[in-house]
């Protein structure tokens, strides 16, 4: 799905601007926040931050668009995108994440797949990324 049918697409629930909740939401879908949320958001679906919208929660979603300001940690089971002018200050959970030029981020970021019976991707060595055989020097022969 493109970026902007999440955006512009089939939304189930709107927080419109100067609009403010606080509170634990949960929900099927995608839902739009453009006012000012505080609490706990909780989904398996997609959730859109939209530009000028201020949300302070914890966020455990299936996927996560933002261009506007959260603060709060995320757990994200398929992917986060932040697009300019986002900010994000807390850490964040996810297998894919997209950060536009311009967007503020202040934590960390784990990568991991957290789908259920999903077993953690490890890279297989390459000639590159493996250990290198150790060399005996040998002294030159006078």
């Amino acid at each position: 799905m493109a970026r902007d049918d999440r955006q512009t697409g089939d939304i189930n629930a709107l927080l419109g601007r100067g609009a403010s909740f606080e509170g634990k939401l949960t929900f099927e879908g995608t839902v739009r926040v453009d006012g000012s949320f505080k609490g706990e958001i909780f989904t398996d679906d997609v959730l859109v931050v939209g530009e000028g919208a201020k949300v302070d929660a914890e966020i455990k979603v299936g996927t996560l668009v933002v261009n506007g300001e959260i603060q709060g940690n995320v757990i994200a089971k398929q992917a986060v995108e932040l697009h300019h002018p986002a900010k994000v200050v807390g850490n964040i959970t996810t297998p894919s994440i997209i950060i536009d030029r311009g967007v503020v981020f202040e934590g960390s970021c784990k990568m991991q797949n957290l789908e259920k019976g999903a077993e953690p991707h490890r890279p297989t060595p390459t000639p590159s990324t493996a250990a290198p055989t150790p060399v005996k020097a040998e002294q030159p022969q006078k």
